[in-house]
Parts: structure tokens; sequence; C-alpha cells
């Protein structure tokens, strides 16, 4: 029978009934009764910010309730044995087992190839590629063998980052079993690589971010330049933020998502060079140090339409565009040449959201008014129809409802 011999619980329920699956007969089978790593880590409802982040604007985000939970037990297999379990057999996914030798001398598109070739273990990389950005990014080097116990209640599909869910609490539990010292920043930073070059999903850094270092019941504050913490913001009484299932599926990997990012990139090499910026491949260089900062967010509105919106395309070809720029700022996406991609309004979402959401972070914790709540509500209608422009499926009613 498992019980705690450091650390502390929190009195969270989910962890004591977690605790029980693992000292459960599941568990019991699973592990051999050495020591076990518990970790957890929470989704998060985007409040507001959402898709702006990857160009760097500020993004209120809040630690849900609903969290994933690890099991980690270090042995000497040689074998990264993954066991994830659900309440409902149907949704339950396949386990998985991989020799760690396999990760020795793997690049990051060898090893989303090595995931994706079978379509039954694509789901493994969220956790097996925690290991191979550790050893690439932080020179670590795993002796032996691991088990890992996952359990979540983090709704997938529905834009709640149940990826990042998982992506956190493994690499938690992997920093504790090895004895790494790594900050929650970095531990969020480290796992957006995960799933930017492992998993192959084109996120931002804000998923991640919250599921490690956001506070429960404040919203956080993040500066996605590239992650700068601005603290957290207090929630009134009178303010209770609900997400409403729309009943649409989401997936950050899914091609509207990336054709979304890559349009708004395209838009950001657009203005760059009408700016007369020098822009070279994925990294871009200022004449005056004051302008941008390489970042689409930076860009005020009233600049935006006054000097730029009319000289963008509404759409322009992956040919078209690769032909007079040869490509973006960024390293994440790949511009097709049999694409066509929106850019004007995927390039507008950003810089408008970065304003509206610099307001709302100003006004909410003083907001006790009927007439300052509705402002936030008014702030967020925008949002969310600035988003559902950008030609998103719609996966909350609204980001947030005020009540």
């Amino acid at each position: 029978m498992y019980q705690i011999i450091q650390g502390d619980s929190r009195n969270l329920a989910d962890v004591t009934a977690f605790i029980d699956i693992v000292n459960g007969p599941e568990g019991q089978a699973f592990f051999d009764g050495d020591t076990v790593i518990v970790a957890r880590a929470p989704g998060r409802l985007d409040v507001m910010g959402g898709i702006a982040d990857y160009s760097g604007a500020l993004v209120l985000e809040m630690p849900i309730q609903e969290a994933t939970k690890v099991a980690l037990q270090r042995d000497g297999s040689g074998m990264l044995n993954i066991l994830s379990l659900a309440e409902d057999a149907n949704d339950r996914l396949p386990d998985f087992e991989m020799p760690m030798a396999d990760f020795d001398g793997l690049d990051y598109g060898q090893a989303q190839a090595y995931f994706k070739r079978d379509a039954s273990r694509n789901w493994a990389a969220y956790v097996a590629g925690v290991f191979l950005v550790l050893m690439r990014e932080r020179n670590v080097r795993f002796d032996g063998g691991v088990r890992l116990l996952i359990a979540s209640d983090v709704p997938e599909g529905k834009g709640v980052s149940s990826s990042a869910a998982i992506e956190v609490s493994v690499m938690l539990a992997v920093a504790a079993a090895f004895d790494l010292d790594i900050e929650p920043r970095d531990v969020a930073i480290l796992c957006q690589k995960v799933e930017n070059l492992v998993v192959g999903a084109p996120c931002g850094v804000m998923d991640q971010m919250t599921s490690a270092c956001a506070q429960a019941g404040d919203l956080l504050a993040l500066l996605c330049q590239p992650a700068e913490l601005q603290g957290s913001v207090s929630v009134p009484d009178e303010v209770t933020f609900w997400g409403l299932d729309s009943g649409i599926r989401h997936a950050v990997s899914g091609a509207d998502y990336g054709s979304v990012r890559v349009g708004a990139f395209m838009g950001y090499r657009i203005l760059a060079d009408l700016a007369g910026l020098i822009v070279t491949n994925q990294q871009p260089v200022t004449v005056d140090d004051d302008i941008w900062h390489g970042y689409l967010a930076n860009v005020t509105p009233s600049v935006f339409e006054q000097h730029y919106m009319m000289q963008l395309p509404d759409t322009i070809t992956g040919a078209d565009f690769l032909a007079q720029y040869e490509g973006t700022t960024d390293s994440i996406t790949t511009i097709d040449p049999e694409l066509t991609y929106a850019v004007k309004i995927p390039t507008r979402h950003p810089i408008e959201e970065h304003l509206r959401v610099q307001a709302f972070r100003r006004l909410l914790p003083e907001a006790r008014d009927d007439q300052a709540l509705h402002l936030l509500g008014e702030w967020m209608y925008q949002s969310h129809a600035s988003y559902s422009a950008c030609g998103l499926p719609m996966i909350v009613l609204l980001e947030a409802v005020l009540c």
C-alpha cells in the first residue's frame, strides 16, 4: 500500500482519488512496490488572448479544476511503459511501450515520424516527447526504464489544454524522479517544445505556462514575448468565469489553426517589408530597436488601420507569398505553396486583441458595478467575434461568461 512520505497532496480530492487508483488493482499490477512519484497539472480556461499568443500578445488564462495526474516509477527494464486510464473503457488509450535506447541520436523530425507512423501511438508523443526534449535541451541521460500511469479528467478536444496538462504533469514527475531542478517557467517552455517539435502541433506557450505557473482562482497575466510572467490578476467576488462546451472538437494540430497562424506570420512579414524593416529567415532584424521588437502584437491598432491594413491582401497563395517574400519568421509552421491563406483578418486579430486584453486586465480587479461588468463583457464578445472571423470553429460559446 502506497502512502505519502514526502510532499503534500494539498487536500485535493482528485489527488487522493488518484492515489487510490495507484493502490488499486491496476496500479498494483503496473508498479513493483518501489517509490512512486505523483504529479498533477491542471487544464486552463482561455479568458482573453487566445490565438494571439504566438504573435506576442498579452493573454489572461485561468487554471481549471480538472487536471491530469501522473504516477512515475523508475525501474531497470530499459523500457518506457505508459498506461493511460479512462473512466469509460471505450475512451481508454492503448498501452504504449518503447525502448529508452530508441531516444539515442533521435532528432525532432525523426521523433515526429516515429510517433506518426502508427496512429495508435500518436497520443504517446505528448508523454515520450518529454524525455526527448530533456535529452536534447538539457543534456539529461536516463538510466534504466520508466513506468508511467496517467489519469486525466481534463476534457479532450474542448479547447481547455488537455495536451498541456499531460505534458506539464509528466515533466514535473520526471524532474522529481531524476532530481532535475527546473523552474516552472522553464517547465512550460520545455513542454511547448514537446508539442511543437515532437507532436508537431504549432501551439503558442500560454497553455503550458498556465498549467505550470498559474494560481488557482486568479487569472495568469502572460506577455508572450516570448513568455514573460506578469503576475496574477485577482477576480472580484462579483465575477465568475464559465467555459461553455459548444460540442465542437478542437485541436491545435488541426489545419485551421495552423493556417491562421501562418496567415498572421505572413502579415507580420508583409508589414515589416512595408515598414522598411530588414527581415531574415526566422529572425527579424529591425532598423530601429524600438519598433515592434519582432512581434505583431506590438503594432498598435491605430498605426495598423492608418498605414497598413489596406495594403494587406485578404488572401494569398503560398506560392505567391514565397515568390515575393521567401518565408516568415515562424520556425514552427511551413507554408504550403498549393494552399490559399487568409492574411488580413489573422493579422488584425492579435493587434486588436492585445489592446483589448490590456484594457480588460486593468479594469477587472476593480469591476463592481454593472457598467464595468458590461464593458468587460463587451470586450469578451469582441474577442470572440474576432477569433471566429479568423475562420476557426467555435470552441467555447464565450471564452468566459461573467456572472
